[in-house]
């Protein structure tokens, strides 16, 4: 998107948000870069240069515009909608593999060497992986600095700085402020207002996305499948407790006109950027809808479902191996019956944390503790629990590794060896484990009832050959065609 410099061009004298994450507009002659819906008067062409990351432009010298906030855009959907090693390395970057595991532990995930990794980084987003964690530390400073009473100290810590002079520096380097003026300024701005009340112990902070987005199949979906315990819907907020690498998180997300307010309760705040990259995640909030809607609204069929209400997302998970056991327990039962056998799990393997508001009680319950149930305990088949045990044992002894880096082809091949994986559950794992754009579910009932009210065909084959027309967003048009049911996964809840 950075190299076609008239499109950009249009983008930003047109002040079109939709852009926002593609691409950053670097003013050569102020040394500032901006989002290119930022309010500013639009800077002459000449002076313009479009960069593809707020990396990248740190890295060349420029500070990030104090209006437009560049670092809080929402993230490029490109690292979304792609499987190849930069994207996967972007959204491992994203969920903080640099500062836990080093460049070293980003290129084993990937299966290149750090110089391969550094080299297509920066090939393609003008930064290395070193340059890139750096800038999302610095966001994560900001964020803490602008919704946070916490000390700087401690803030330091928090977003993965070595040291308080380290943190100093690059935060005046960044954004030409020094931490405490950013506090200053931010309490002047009355920025605080606008975020949900603060409640000690937690972080309130606003997730921004594309518009438009409609919130009913995504919150929908989520409470409707809520596992007793470990999610639930209060107060007109999904909430969800969160693994993370440094300790346990509860999670409160919900839908507002512009944003998704959320609230974080975190053991250690370590964990803050990966809490928020995996709930960004799940709620698919770096889509672009406008894409998405565009390519679907040329069938003539499907253009009055998106018509009616466009900018739906796929509601997607913070843990793939959570999410996988959950679609075997699924498997031809209704939604009510696998909320049951989750639970069961949940009370039995899951480890215990505490919220609160008392709502929730444990975590879901991982593969390594998961391996050691008793398959003749659980009220399955026999088949399923061999099903289950299986897929259980391949996710704890790491021959089945499934997570936000995986290849989506190579899963799929590993899932549909183990035995009960059919064509449903390969699919619905794809889609929302692993984030597959292009994951299509043609012999979901749903999905054919729906295809059969419009006119659409209903057999699998002649539906998934009408959908080539659909493709990469084949798993958007399975939301819009769930939404032609009257279930409670298509309905945010009262």
């Amino acid at each position: 998107m950075h190299t076609d410099t008239e499109r950009c061009v249009r983008a930003v004298q047109s002040k079109d948000a939709r852009f926002d994450g593609w691409f950053f507009t670097a003013v050569l002659t102020t040394r500032i870069y901006c989002r290119p819906s930022c309010p500013a008067v639009p800077p002459k062409v000449e002076n313009m240069t479009f960069l593809p990351s707020a990396a990248a432009c740190q890295q060349a010298g420029f500070r990030a515009c104090k209006r437009c906030r560049p670092d809080t855009s929402p993230g490029s959907p490109e690292w979304n909608a792609r499987a190849d090693a930069v994207a996967r390395a972007m959204r491992l970057i994203q969920d903080g593999v640099v500062d836990r595991e080093g460049v070293p532990g980003l290129a084993a995930r990937l299966g290149y060497s750090a110089r391969q990794v550094e080299r297509q980084l920066s090939a393609e987003l003008g930064a290395g992986p070193l340059a890139l964690a750096r800038a999302q530390r610095a966001q994560t400073a900001r964020l803490l600095i602008e919704t946070s009473e916490l000390p700087m100290g401690d803030i330091a810590f928090a977003a993965g700085f070595s040291s308080i002079r380290t943190f100093n520096d690059t935060v005046r380097e960044v954004f030409a402020l020094s931490p405490s003026e950013l506090r200053t300024r931010s309490a002047t701005a009355g920025r605080a207002k606008d975020l949900p009340p603060r409640i000690p112990g937690t972080i309130s902070l606003r997730l921004p996305f594309r518009a438009p987005l409609n919130p009913d199949n995504l919150f929908g979906h989520l409470a409707a499948t809520a596992v007793p315990g470990v999610e639930e819907w209060r107060d007109g907020a999904y909430r969800r407790t969160l693994r993370l690498p440094h300790g346990t998180g509860i999670v409160a997300l919900a839908p507002r006109p512009d944003h998704i307010a959320c609230r974080l309760a975190l053991t250690d705040l370590r964990d803050l950027t990966i809490a928020i990259s995996r709930c960004r995640w799940m709620l698919d909030l770096d889509a672009d809808p406008e894409a998405v809607d565009e390519q679907l609204r040329a069938d003539p069929l499907l253009a009055p479902l998106v018509d009616k209400a466009p900018g739906r997302r796929v509601p997607r998970t913070v843990d793939a191996a959570e999410f996988a056991v959950r679609a075997v327990l699924g498997q031809q039962v209704s939604t009510a019956a696998a909320r049951t056998h989750a639970a069961r799990l949940v009370t039995a393997y899951g480890e215990r944390v505490e919220d609160p508001l008392g709502g929730l009680t444990h975590l879901f319950p991982s593969p390594q503790a998961l391996a050691a149930l008793d398959p003749e305990t659980l009220a399955l088949p026999r088949s399923r629990r061999a099903t289950l045990t299986t897929l259980v044992a391949a996710l704890a002894d790491g021959s089945l590794p499934l997570g936000i880096d995986s290849d989506w082809e190579e899963a799929r091949a590993r899932l549909t060896a183990l035995p009960g994986f059919g064509p449903w559950t390969t699919e619905v794992i794809a889609m929302r484990a692993l984030g597959d754009p292009d994951a299509f579910l043609p012999s979901d009932l749903g999905v054919r009832r729906a295809a059969q009210g419009l006119g659409l065909p209903s057999t699998p084959s002649a539906l998934t050959a009408r959908a080539a027309a659909w493709r990469p967003w084949r798993a958007y048009a399975v939301q819009y065609l769930w939404a032609t049911d009257a279930h409670p996964i298509n309905h945010l809840p009262v």
